[in-house]
């Protein structure tokens, strides 16, 4: 298969998004952008354009062109437009997140498994050049063991209607952070706490903490309403503490030989043991030179290869199945004032979704 046949099912905000990063990827074909609203996908497409408008998705996936669709539809629909289009036989790239909830996302992944296709998640920002650096770093053991990592996603955003602000905004971080933590490094549980200033009747400010394996801790801090834009991640490791600054093209990344080390009592002598084992590092900082690509792009190149290739794409099924085990955990915290809970299972065993601890 050279040439993938391809439906954008959603012309609405992400939708435009699709069709224009489709058409410039080699190896896919634009044949459908599906809306209910015909007339809307026609201004998507503009006036001249050969791509075909359909405000029926069974007509869409009725033609043995498509071989593959991409859906931007809210996430309550994501279930039932996804699941049609695997009967149907084709690959899936799905808006996050992947589901509205753990079960429904778990539908998905069994029934793409079963008919061994393709489904993959739109998890932009695991494509950025900044996010690929910071994962061969971390995986190879550039920074040392994982010590913390705390993101900050703030800015005078727009309040959703049928989401607070975790699941707004959170699914990029919890993407993220599974994308770049080394193998065996996985979320145990999951603390949440946030607030309701101005009356919408979900949070609107949220601040999220991670319990990790072997004792590192992920922190994520969301709001909608701050006056400035932050989008900054630190994470410290036992040589090295890396600053991701997302919003400063000039220096993205800074990676800095600074922090704390501490002596073990046993390596140092009897006398000395009375005094601190703590001392302070002071060394480089290094900013690599990162290019600049499109990360939707890459998105769309990586979900041609994954069919052509028949291979899990880099953000397949199970890793949107384990942020929305997250994101449940810390709903489900939230209601219950902040209190630690276990993060159900989305690993691979044997080719099957094995449950967590409080499945």
């Amino acid at each position: 298969m050279g040439t993938i046949g391809l439906a954008v099912i959603g012309a609405g905000y992400w939708g435009p998004n699709l069709v224009r990063n489709a058409q410039a990827t080699p190896g896919l074909r634009l044949r459908y952008l599906c809306d209910l609203d015909a007339d809307r996908a026609k201004r998507v497409l503009g006036e001249y354009s050969t791509v075909a408008v359909s405000d029926s998705l069974d007509e869409v996936l009725a033609d043995p062109s498509v071989d593959a669709v991409a859906i931007a539809t809210p996430a309550a629909t994501h279930l039932p437009v996804a699941m049609a289009a695997l009967e149907a036989g084709k690959h899936v790239l799905v808006e996050k997140p992947l589901a509205a909830t753990y079960a429904e996302g778990r539908q998905l992944v069994e029934a793409a498994d079963k008919r061994g296709l393709t489904l993959m998640l739109d998890h932009t920002y695991c494509y950025t050049p900044a996010v690929a650096y910071l994962r061969d770093l971390l995986r190879g053991g550039g920074i040392g063991s994982v010590q913390y990592l705390d993101s900050v996603r703030i800015n005078l955003g727009l309040v959703q209607p049928d989401v607070d602000v975790l699941w707004d905004l959170a699914p990029h971080d919890l993407s993220i952070f599974l994308s770049i933590l080394p193998e065996g490094v996985q979320p145990l549980a999951v603390a949440a706490h946030g607030s309701d200033p101005i009356g919408a009747g979900r949070a609107c400010v949220a601040h999220l903490t991670i319990e990790l394996t072997g004792g590192a801790m992920a922190h994520v801090h969301v709001n909608w309403l701050s006056p400035t834009k932050v989008r900054t991640m630190i994470i410290g490791g036992s040589q090295r503490t890396v600053v991701w600054d997302d919003l400063n093209p000039a220096q993205r990344i800074g990676i800095y030989d600074r922090g704390v080390d501490r002596t073990e009592a046993a390596d140092i002598g009897a006398e000395k043991r009375a005094q601190t084992m703590i001392s302070y590092r002071t060394g480089d900082m290094v900013a690599p030179a990162l290019p600049e690509k499109e990360a939707l792009r890459a998105v769309m190149a990586e979900f041609h290869s994954s069919i052509t290739e028949s291979r899990p794409p880099l953000t397949d099924g199970r890793s949107g199945l384990q942020v929305l085990s997250i994101l449940e955990a810390a709903s489900a915290s939230l209601a219950q004032g902040g209190a630690f809970l276990p993060v159900l299972g989305a690993e691979l065993s044997n080719g099957q979704v094995r449950e967590g601890v409080n499945a």
